[in-house]
């Protein structure tokens, strides 16, 4: 699984509104600033956050943009699914519209574990939880094993 610039953005500005929920709409500037992603790239993702019912927006002096539920109810998948769609495709395609034949036949229960473990992952970790860095334990535990670092 590969996530991408758009992803990666869309979640670190997702964050930055939440751990900022108290302090009103905050500005797409303020957030690109404090977070290096371009400008203009982010004021289309938060269009993306927007139209997805991620976020608010509020024009005028002391507009910006604010979550549009609380930050525990809103998961790292959703953000994901808003901006790029599907967590886990095969060449755009999702699992179960794939079919194989042949040695190849259990590709599709691979593929479809594989979303599985990603769903159950990025579905059970809210803003909340990275926000506050007190990620659930079974996301945690996977990062104690020395392997998880590694790259292979």
């Amino acid at each position: 699984m590969r996530i991408s610039a758009r992803a990666d953005y869309a979640v670190r500005a997702a964050l930055h509104l939440a751990a900022a929920r108290d302090a009103g709409p905050l500005k797409a500037e303020a957030i690109a600033h404090a977070q290096d992603i371009p400008h203009k790239f982010l004021e289309g993702i938060l269009n993306d956050m927007r139209r997805g019912g991620l976020v608010h927006s509020q024009r005028g002096g002391n507009g910006g943009y604010r979550l549009a539920k609380p930050a525990e109810a809103i998961s790292i998948a959703d953000v994901i699914r808003v901006v790029d769609g599907p967590l886990v495709s095969v060449r755009g395609v999702r699992p179960p519209e794939l079919s194989y034949t042949g040695p190849a036949a259990s590709l599709l229960p691979l593929w479809i574990a594989l979303r599985a473990n990603v769903r159950q992952i990025l579905d059970g970790v809210s803003l909340a939880d990275v926000a506050s860095a007190e990620l659930p334990s079974q996301v945690s535990a996977l990062t104690e094993d020395p392997a998880s670092w590694e790259n292979p």
